[in-house]
């Protein structure tokens, strides 16, 4: 099999059509690149270059391997160039889990620094709550996870990656919707729709603590698991409901979203959740350049 240096020389010969000036270009002396070329045309059998003591030029074979030995180099590189990115994190592939919520509060900031500053780092993304994220980054199903803050778990390294707070969502027709700003205490037996104890349960406990705080007691008339599928049962006339702010960006028809006095301390918060022994060199980069640690709280 020809090596890449006999296909690199036979390339100079070929565009230069002198022996000497391919020499010169090659930074080598005229004997070993004749020998390179001699060893080239044994190799494949047939003639490359016609070579007289006044022109050199190529055989019909010659014409005809040139635009693949050409192909071959440039392959070859590109090859060797991608190896050596892969260890550096400019290039490879990370895979991410999200929430339905952190698709409207965070993810559209990470897909675009991730595209600006790691452009060939493939990102696949999957939509999953957060406890099924914790234990797909602990298996290595996923590299990185968009989670809501729990319970700690070995092996699991978290990052405080946003923040935002609570707004009211009503159905337009509620009667309270004539207002600019709720309490919380209007939420005091009121049909509400409720977060899942057990898939939405960082949700869940945020709001029962928030209401046993003030003393109210809504109805609880549904427990769901997505915000997409609260505001629907909301828009349906079922109650009102607690979302992050940034649920307001999905503009549901048939939704009103109010600003809830004396609520400031008690955001929703985003992590950024990954194994601590998680060696893949794009992740590394991506959370060194993407994912400062206070960018976006």
């Amino acid at each position: 099999m020809f090596s890449l240096p006999r296909l690199t020389c036979f390339i100079a010969v070929a565009e230069e059509l002198h022996f000497g000036r391919a020499a010169e270009r090659l930074r080598m002396t005229q004997p070993p690149l004749s020998r390179q070329i001699q060893q080239l045309e044994h190799e494949l059998g047939v003639q490359l270059v016609d070579r007289t003591s006044r022109s050199v030029t190529l055989t019909a074979a010659g014409v005809a391997f040139l635009p693949d030995a050409r192909r071959i180099v440039r392959l070859a590189e590109s090859a060797e160039l991608t190896v050596r990115r892969i260890p550096t994190g400019d290039l490879g592939t990370v895979a991410i889990g999200f929430t339905g919520a952190s698709a409207h509060a965070v993810l559209p900031q990470l897909l675009g620094a991730a595209q600006e500053k790691l452009p060939d780092v493939e990102l696949i993304l999957r939509e999953m709550v957060s406890s099924a994220q914790l234990d797909a980054i602990a298996s290595g199903e996923l590299d990185l996870g968009l989670v809501r803050p729990t319970s700690s778990r070995p092996g699991i390294e978290t990052r405080p990656l946003h923040q935002e707070q609570l707004v009211a969502a009503l159905p337009t027709d509620h009667e309270l919707v004539g207002r600019d700003r709720l309490a919380i205490e209007d939420f005091d037996d009121q049909p509400v729709v409720m977060y899942s104890p057990v898939d939405a349960r960082y949700f869940n406990e945020l709001l029962v603590s928030t209401f046993m705080a003030v003393g109210a007691a809504p109805r609880y008339v549904q427990y769901v698991t997505q915000i997409h599928t609260m505001l629907a049962l909301v828009r349906a006339g079922l109650g009102m409901a607690l979302v992050p702010e940034s649920a307001s960006t999905m503009r549901p028809d048939g939704v009103v979203f109010r600003t809830l006095t004396a609520i400031r301390d008690r955001p929703v918060q985003m992590h950024a959740a990954w194994r601590t022994d998680n060696r893949n060199p794009a992740l590394a980069r991506l959370m060194k350049d993407v994912l400062p640690q206070t960018e976006w709280i």
